[in-house]
């Protein structure tokens, strides 16, 4: 899969969004606030979204996801929204996926492949390459069957069944061979990390990591903090690859500050598993900086989401500071901003609000990390 799965060289692809709200299911967030960010997504990777549908059912349907009047409907839709590619919301079987597209008659895309499509556009480094190769080949292995379904369509029989299976089996081997040399490769970058910690170790320089959900600002807070230069947008997954920055507290304090990925609603376990060497940064921390956007209407479901992965990485009990960034953009001025109450929580000592643009109330942070990073190293 070296190809993104949405390609706009050409056009941008018309999507339609597809999700199930299961009967009964426990979590905050609403299939409408899911889908919205799947439309996020669908629209950084480049495509036009003309479209959604939600089916509301006790579980999805084994064989097509959806039920069997929801893709009468869909297939209804076509003329009228002209759309070329549905994205559904969760990750799909492969017979799901292959049934999908025999139905809609167009290609089907799933929450996992869109995340990566968007991955392989974001990676900049060669480390940030691999771990999205690795999730990539992944991702398509069990899904090899369906590459060669063309052959069923020429009527079986002779000199159409044996070659596919081989051909089916030659594509698993090279991709296993490949999943093999990309975990080497990233083994060794894992190895070359923990050589960096132990001299971090040796130096005695406190490490501080911020996590957070995508877009909440944390690329934005270490160039404000460290002059880092890295690229800011308004867009999931704008920067992908993790950036380590010096910065010296206002005691004279050195300290080494690190940027990792985003975390996201649904974040698929393959990419987890793939970002494993550059979550290992987030282990050896001393204290974390959970950014929060409060700009979002679902600040506190993303809030709920980071520390959920956070206790999934077994890190949640390490020491954080909650940062509530983007107040510019709902307060004219800081002072305004200690009267807003805030729903996250969050101790009140360990919360500190911010707007990492305008640079605002960063002294009380800096101050904080330095009272923390006494505590947690004494």
């Amino acid at each position: 899969m070296t190809k993104d799965l949405i390609n706009t060289a050409e056009k941008k692809e018309r999507a339609i969004l597809v999700g199930v709200g299961m009967k009964g299911e426990r979590g905050s967030w609403s299939i409408e606030a899911s889908l919205d960010e799947l439309g996020q997504l669908a629209k950084t990777a480049g495509a036009e979204v003309v479209g959604r549908m939600v089916q509301n059912l006790e579980r999805p349907s084994h064989s097509h996801y959806l039920g069997a009047g929801k893709i009468e409907e869909l297939l209804s839709l076509k003329d009228k929204l002209d759309y070329d590619t549905a994205i559904f919301n969760d990750e799909l079987r492969p017979k799901q996926q292959e049934n999908l597209e025999t139905a809609l008659g167009v290609k089907v895309i799933d929450r996992t492949a869109l995340i990566l499509d968007i991955f392989a556009r974001s990676a900049r480094t060669s480390e940030g390459k691999l771990q999205v190769e690795l999730a990539q080949h992944e991702y398509l292995l069990p899904r090899l069957a369906g590459q060669w379904s063309h052959l069923e369509r020429l009527g079986g029989g002779i000199g159409t069944r044996g070659p596919g299976e081989s051909q089916i089996e030659t594509d698993r081997r090279l991709i296993r061979n490949k999943i093999t040399s990309i975990k080497k490769q990233i083994e060794a970058v894992r190895k070359h990390r923990e050589l960096y910690r132990r001299k971090r170790e040796q130096s005695g320089t406190p490490l501080v990591a911020l996590v957070g959900y995508t877009n909440a600002g944390k690329s934005t807070l270490l160039n404000t903090l460290c002059k880092a230069g890295v690229l800011t947008e308004n867009k999931l997954f704008s920067t992908l690859d993790p950036i380590t920055k010096k910065l010296r507290l206002p005691g004279g304090r050195n300290i080494l500050v690190t940027d990792t990925v985003g975390f996201i609603h649904k974040l698929p376990p393959l990419i987890v598993a793939a970002f494993h060497a550059t979550l290992e940064e987030l282990d050896e921390a001393d204290l974390l900086l959970h950014i929060v956007d409060i700009t979002s209407p679902d600040a506190v479901n993303q809030c709920q989401t980071v520390e959920k992965i956070l206790a999934q990485l077994k890190l949640d009990g390490k020491p954080r500071i909650t940062v509530i960034n983007k107040i510019d953009q709902v307060v004219e001025s800081i002072e305004e901003a200690q009267n807003i109450s805030i729903l996250i929580k969050s101790p009140p000592d360990a919360t500190v609000i911010t707007s990492a643009l305008k640079n605002w109330n960063l002294d009380k942070l800096l101050e904080k990390i330095g009272h923390y990073l006494d505590v947690a190293t004494s």
